[in-house]
């Protein structure tokens, strides 16, 4: 949409829905992708999810902001999805995508294309030599077709693409894989072709995935709190601490090392002294990337045909525009999702950003959430001076448990918490299915303490969390009841980064409580890892007698009390 005139004192809300208050300025800039070059400057605007891809960087897919899709470019092997295989320089309308709201699209060198909507379903076309449509056949695919073999009643989340063979991880942490196979990317224990979605059991029996990649020829699943990024033929992982590491192929330098020499196993990459956040490769390219807790972006790798064999520090404020404008070709290693920019009275008063996996909020929700703005701005008119303005999310942050504006209250071990119906449904699918048909004044919770729910209900409000590491811990535990796997993440980091040496007994006791398994094993190594001063604590001298036994017998069996 275009930017509408600013929102003057004087208007009513009704006139400022009528005006729109949205103004879609970009998160990114799509027109830096040289194929992009072949839409009208309307048509770029109205983008709100893209992917460029193709051996040369010369397809696309995108979205708009009412969720119709378009493709256009040179169409290789159909995988353009529009019925044939001719070439288009004028977007064409992918009409079974339309509507179904992409939330996940990886594609591979054929190239085919797999992408998986809001609702969970699986679309894939173009090339199939090899069965990596899971159709179960080898004749390539024209059009998108949904994939529901062994995928029946599962919610597939994220998918994965590799040269020739495809991957998606379900809500359920299962992993699928199908097509080529000559190198056991499949992961089904042997070599031959899989025609059609198998589930990865071998290693990740009993086990919950939370992410997955490909490289050229190999597949990767992450079973705790991580990340990993495959290269063409290279691997990225960063780590819980924020420590980056890569191995593999690494003859343009993109391993971040400072040569050119391959690693047959994980090497640390230096990116200055500050904290990696994110990481970035795509088996299309030799080319790798990198974003720091300061907002700094490096790259490394091939860079337009010059080999950088240590992470350089761009001017770039993401990781995308590093594979735009120096990547080949130049294609996008993720889904692009195009944020929103809020303008209230003639000033960017808030900014929508999506991470990978999620979709835009739709325009009709934003207006929902707008009204709820109106009401708190209404009410916040009187407190203020003429030129304080407050941010979108200043005024909901200010306006949590506030009595005068809240339509809802919880109470929790006898206390109160004032909070919003509307925001709460827009944030929480909990919240959105229990409240529909519930017109309660009051909601009396019991599962959890006050503090906890009190946190959780604020991060609703704020996108963040602030807890000591023991209460965090009961957040968490929140978190998988709600299956709110972003706040899952948070309470796990802000554990992690913590502990110390006088709180981990304390840690490692609350996770046994709460059956977190994977952060019982980070405080356990942390215990082992520090055993002297750790055992000198008074939460040691302290510790539940049976809990005591059980570290005892396990640190045993890892060698902690070997000389």
């Amino acid at each position: 949409m275009e930017a509408e005139s600013p929102v003057s004192h004087g208007v009513t809300g009704k006139q400022v829905i009528h005006a729109t208050f949205l103004s879609a300025l970009k998160m990114l800039d799509v027109g830096k992708w040289p194929i992009f070059a072949l839409c009208s400057q309307e048509e770029l605007k109205l983008i709100r999810q893209a992917c460029v891809f193709g051996s040369a960087g010369n397809e696309v897919l995108y979205a708009t902001e009412n969720d119709e899709v378009f493709v256009l470019g040179t169409n290789c092997s159909g995988c353009l999805g529009t019925g044939d295989i001719q070439s288009t320089i004028e977007p064409q309308r992918l009409d079974t995508l339309c509507g179904k709201k992409i939330a996940c699209l990886s594609y591979g060198s054929g190239p085919h294309v797999v992408v998986t909507t809001a609702e969970g379903e699986v679309y894939t076309w173009g090339h199939n030599a090899y069965s990596q449509l899971g159709n179960g056949t080898t004749n390539h695919g024209l059009v998108p077709c949904q994939v529901s073999t062994n995928l029946v009643n599962k919610k597939v989340i994220e998918v994965a693409c590799g040269s020739h063979h495809s991957m998606v991880l379900t809500s359920d942490g299962e992993v699928y894989a199908w097509g080529y196979n000559n190198s056991g990317q499949v992961g089904s224990g042997s070599t031959a072709n899989q025609p059609i979605p198998r589930r990865v059991t071998s290693c990740l029996q009993n086990k919950i995935a939370v992410n997955i990649a490909c490289g050229q020829m190999c597949s990767m699943a992450v079973v705790e709190n991580g990340e990993v990024a495959c290269g063409y033929a290279h691997t990225l992982v960063l780590t819980d601490e924020g420590q980056l590491y890569a191995w593999g192929a690494n003859s343009y330098g993109q391993l971040g090392t400072g040569n050119k020499s391959n690693q047959s196993y994980p090497a640390p990459v230096t990116v200055d002294k500050d904290r990696v956040i994110e990481i970035a490769a795509c088996h299309s390219a030799h080319t790798s990337a990198a974003k720091t807790q300061g907002g700094h972006v490096y790259m490394w790798g091939q860079c337009r045909g010059q080999s950088v064999i240590l992470p350089h520090l761009t001017h770039f404020a993401c990781t995308d525009d590093v594979f735009a404008c120096f990547a080949t070709p130049a294609v996008t290693w993720r889904l692009l999702s195009v944020g929103i920019i809020l303008i209230y009275n003639n000033m960017s008063v808030e900014h929508i950003s999506l991470s990978k996996g999620m979709y835009l909020l739709r325009q009709t929700t934003v207006k929902v959430c707008f009204l709820l703005f109106i009401k708190l701005m209404r009410k916040q008119k009187s407190r203020q001076k003429p030129d304080d303005h407050l941010t979108v999310a200043q005024s909901l942050k200010k306006e949590f448990d506030n009595p005068d504006t809240a339509d809802l209250k919880f109470l929790v071990d006898g206390k109160y918490i004032h909070v919003h119906k509307v925001l709460l449904k827009i944030r929480c699918e909990h919240f959105r299915s229990i409240l529909n048909n519930n017109d309660d004044d009051i909601i009396e919770m019991s599962e959890f303490s006050y503090q906890v729910y009190r946190a959780f209900l604020e991060y609703l409000y704020t996108d963040s969390i602030s807890l000591p590491p023991e209460d965090a811990i009961g957040l968490l535990d929140l978190a998988t009841f709600y299956r709110e796997n972003r706040l899952k993440k948070l309470c796990q980091q802000t554990i992690k980064q913590s502990i110390c040496e006088e709180n981990a007994i304390a840690l490692l006791s609350a996770a046994v409580k709460y059956e977190a398994e994977d952060l019982e094993e980070f405080c356990f190594r942390f215990c082992i890892n520090h055993l002297t001063v750790v055992t000198q604590t008074t939460g040691f001298a302290e510790m539940d007698h049976d809990l005591l036994k059980n570290f005892i017998s396990k640190a045993s069996r890892v060698g902690a009390f070997k000389n």
